[in-house]
């Protein structure tokens, strides 16, 4: 009786914590609000710069690069949900696109628009338009909230389902712990466990229609995981693909929605 009771009691909030993206049309299982997870990752964001070498856009060209290229992307981003009649999605988000000098090839996107990008990876996206196939590869995960969704999960699994507030109060170094895997934060990004194939295809696919969006050209998608695939033949992978991982189909998934992207393209007038 009892374990029945239970079993209704974990179907019931299921259902009630599952809500349909109106961009991708998928159902998500999500515990957590956003705006505590914003604030949450606000925080993490600092301490992050704090401890690692931001380079300054005003004395650095590829660091103003990653600032110009990532603040292009953020206004297509909220113009075109704007249009779309879901500005309310992108409520609390205050981009920042941070370049830190790290010689690890990786990017990564907080809720609220907290990006950072790796020295390392510059070196790989070679140019404008592959990078900021990045950041629209990266905003996606955050803005469809596949990091809650994967938090989520881990407070369903080994926190019993606890309210984020609980969570933190009762076992903070658990939940700063799941936060950290949920969005890929810090340097031992590449020991974490990598976003699953439906958050990947989905922040490829978007990604691309992101960058189109900004201007930048959605091909260079497509190029650069080439050039990503050609550095995966070493004995170790870049770090951007350890937690990105390559499937063998990933580049004919992007060729499959190029044609999609392409609509949305208008390139940057010189």
């Amino acid at each position: 009786m009892v374990r029945n009771i239970l079993t209704l009691f974990i179907v019931a909030a299921t259902v009630i914590s599952c809500s349909t993206n109106p961009v991708t049309g998928r159902s998500q299982f999500k515990l957590v609000s956003e705006s505590e997870l914003q604030a949450m990752a606000t925080q993490e964001y600092r301490q992050f710069l704090s401890q690692n070498k931001t380079v300054s856009p005003s004395a650095d060209k590829d660091a103003e690069m990653v600032r110009r290229v990532g603040q292009r992307l953020a206004n297509a981003l909220q113009s075109y949900y704007k249009q779309q009649g879901l500005s309310e999605v992108l409520n609390g988000y205050q981009w920042e696109f941070n370049l830190v000098n790290n010689k690890e090839a990786n990017a990564w996107a907080m809720p609220g628009g907290k990006v950072v990008v790796y020295t390392g990876l510059l070196p790989i996206t070679q140019n404008e338009a592959a990078l900021a196939n990045v950041l629209g590869h990266e905003i996606s995960h955050a803005i469809f909230q596949h990091g809650n969704e994967r938090m989520s999960q881990g407070l369903a699994q080994q926190l019993g389902g606890a309210a984020l507030s609980v969570a933190l109060s009762s076992k903070p170094a658990e939940t700063q712990s799941l936060f950290m895997q949920a969005y890929g934060l810090g340097s031992q990004v590449g020991v974490l466990l990598p976003f699953s194939r439906k958050h990947e295809l989905e922040a490829d696919r978007y990604g691309m229609r992101w960058a189109a969006l900004a201007g930048y050209n959605p091909r260079e998608a497509i190029a650069l995981w080439q050039r990503m695939e050609k550095m995966s033949t070493g004995s170790r992978p870049p770090e951007f693909l350890s937690t990105h991982p390559a499937e063998e189909n990933r580049i004919a998934y992007l060729q499959k929605y190029l044609d999609e992207a392409l609509q949305y393209y208008k390139p940057i007038s010189k």
